[in-house]
């Protein structure tokens, strides 16, 4: 089957388009408004963009009505929000701090976790993650869509603090990714969690190449 998406309707009940890109990683972001606040949220449009230095970004689609989501509210306004590991042992929380709260309402009154803040604004953390990158707002860019829901703000912000969990840290300094448990976005309203890993190196890759993938050599 093929069909154009923009002129057409899918062929099929449920539109693939979502479940071709996956698995997603899923950025599960708090911050805080300029009235204080508090506000958690998961999104399935995020990604690192580069290394040097470490930035980040993510998509927010507005609401049918034409608002823009609290978390892009919030970063532009004061300036940063955290990104915090969403987890196989956490994946409640995630799915409950979706929910479409009014803006003068926090998400974490219903998620019953440990708030901690970050050490470079009051932002709140949530203890319980793993992995947890301290971001500071860049800049925004609006994309017009076919309808108010599909306008997205793409937000770009830099990385100034990382929070790592020593207990998720192998003897050799990695990451133990299956200790973790990190769920990811598929389509429709499936997930999956990461258990199984496996190691494949480039060929005759230089030190510049390995520098890139794993960072500082020892």
């Amino acid at each position: 089957m093929k069909y154009r998406p923009n002129q057409e309707s899918s062929p099929l009940p449920f539109s693939p388009f979502k479940s071709c890109t996956v698995p997603r990683p899923i950025g599960w972001l708090s911050s805080v408004s300029a009235e204080g606040v508090e506000n958690i949220a998961p999104y399935s449009q995020w990604q690192n963009l580069t290394f040097d230095p470490p930035m980040v970004m993510f998509s927010a689609n507005q609401y049918p009505d034409g608002r823009r989501k609290d978390t892009v509210v919030n970063a532009e306004t004061t300036g940063w929000f955290v990104w915090n590991m969403a987890t196989f042992a956490l994946r409640d929380a995630v799915n409950t701090s979706a929910m479409a709260l009014e803006p003068d309402e926090s998400e974490f009154e219903h998620l019953g976790l440990t708030r901690a803040y970050a050490d470079n604004a009051p932002v709140p953390m949530v203890q319980e993650s793993p992995v947890k990158f301290e971001c500071k707002y860049h800049s925004t860019h609006r994309v017009p869509g076919n309808s108010p829901v599909g306008t997205v703000d793409i937000i770009f912000a830099t990385v100034e603090t990382i929070h790592i969990d020593d207990e998720v840290i192998t003897v050799d300094g990695r990451l133990d990714i299956s200790k973790i448990e990190p769920i990811a976005r598929l389509g429709y309203f499936d997930y999956t969690v990461v258990r199984d890993t496996f190691e494949m190196r480039v060929p005759g890759a230089d030190k510049e190449a390995r520098m890139g993938l794993e960072g500082q050599p020892a």
